[in-house]
C-alpha cells in the first residue's frame, strides 16, 4: 500500500523541496558573508564547504525540524571579466 493510499501525503507540494537562496555579500581569503534572500538569515565562514554547512545550521534554528524540506543553494556573484585589447603581431611567414 502506497503512501498516497494511506492518506500521508496529501499532495504532491506537500513533499516538494524548497530552495533558500543565500548571497555571497562578501568574499575575501578565509572570509565569506551571506544572507537569505528570502529569509532573516545572515551566515558567515571560512570556506565555501563551511558556508554550506552554516547555512544547514541557520535553516535548522530558524526552521526547528522542518528545515528538511529546504534545500540550501549558495549564489556567488559573478567577477567581472578582465579583458584588454591585445594586439597581436606575428611575422608574415608565420600567418601565411
Amino acid at each position: 500500500m502506497g503512501l498516497e493510499l494511506q492518506g500521508w501525503i496529501e499532495s504532491e507540494s506537500d513533499t516538494a523541496m524548497r530552495d533558500v537562496v543565500f548571497q555571497v555579500l562578501s568574499e575575501r581569503q578565509g572570509h565569506l558573508e551571506a544572507r537569505a534572500m528570502e529569509l532573516p538569515l545572515g551566515i558567515a565562514a571560512a570556506s565555501l564547504e563551511e558556508l554550506q554547512h552554516e547555512a544547514r545550521e541557520a535553516l535548522i534554528d530558524h526552521f526547528g525540524p522542518a528545515h528538511c524540506a529546504y534545500r540550501v543553494r549558495i549564489r556567488r556573484q559573478l567577477q567581472p571579466l578582465l579583458t584588454r585589447s591585445v594586439n597581436v603581431r606575428c611575422p608574415s611567414a608565420a600567418c601565411s
